[in-house]
């Protein structure tokens, strides 16, 4: 019987550490190498309470020093219920805009949908779950700068991003709109869009969305303003890859020491 519970507690905490793997930093993304994703004229979701679609885009480009990817985004005319908004980097891109095609949330460390994001932890989070990490869409026009050490650019990587898409959600999970990521380098930007170099300045939001925000202030929540409160990208410490996985170790050492003292 005390074998049985032994094995049992090893099987549970070799599952953590395979399954419940937190995400790494990606430390090598290729300077100067800039995505872009603009979102179409009509929605995805035929439904929606607007004027033609949710207007804006989501650039991304590696930090000068490589480590992580720095994030700049806006969307703007969005419905004027069903907020706060969500959105997500997905697995596959949007053929001919069908939302439905982009597949799950880009996850390579298989996070699940379950398992819960810590926004004061990111790596907890899946990669491509962006509004978990930094805050929800909850104003309108609603602005956002960040880095992320998780997303990258490069390429042949499971957190690459670079051939995949994001997805702007209802708060009910459904699917509004989305866009595709292009190589800037390659792509004939709409004529109605102009890229602007990411700026390295705090972003900040107007016209608080009506919806109830967090009011707890940590790093990466929605303050009761509509304002992103996000990590300064000076002030914020590069990610240990190797402290990210020292609670799953630790439950493996633990399964072994009780298998062997019961063996």
């Amino acid at each position: 019987m005390r074998s049985s519970t032994a094995l049992a507690v090893l099987a549970m905490a070799l599952i953590g550490h395979v399954a419940g793997q937190e995400a790494e930093p990606v430390t090598d993304n290729p300077v100067g190498v800039v995505y872009k994703a603009t979102l179409p004229k009509e929605p995805f979701f035929k439904g929606a309470a607007l004027d033609g679609n949710v207007k804006g885009f989501i650039t991304a480009m590696a930090a000068e020093d490589a480590n992580g990817v720095r994030f700049k985004l806006k969307f703007e005319n969005l419905p004027k219920e069903g907020g706060p908004f969500l959105y997500h980097l997905h697995v596959d891109p949007a053929p001919d805009g069908n939302c439905t095609k982009t597949l799950a949330h880009l996850d390579p460390f298989e996070r699940g949908e379950e398992t819960p994001c810590n926004a004061t932890d990111p790596a907890s989070c899946q990669v491509g779950d962006l509004s978990g990490k930094y805050g929800k869409v909850i104003s309108d026009p609603f602005e956002a700068e960040y880095t992320d050490y998780y997303a990258s650019t490069k390429e042949g990587i499971g957190a690459f991003f670079g051939n995949r898409s994001f997805v702007l959600h209802y708060a009910n999970k459904t699917r509004l709109t989305c866009a595709d990521f292009v190589h800037l380098k390659d792509a004939v930007p709409p004529s109605n869009v102009t890229y602007t170099h990411p700026p390295l300045t705090t972003p900040v939001s107007s016209k608080p969305y009506e919806a109830t925000p967090s009011t707890t202030g940590a790093a990466g929540q929605s303050s009761t303003t509509g304002v992103a409160e996000l990590p300064s990208s000076t002030a914020t410490p590069i990610p240990s890859s190797a402290s990210s996985n020292m609670l799953s170790a630790s439950f493996l050492v633990a399964g072994i020491t009780l298998l062997l003292a019961v063996l």
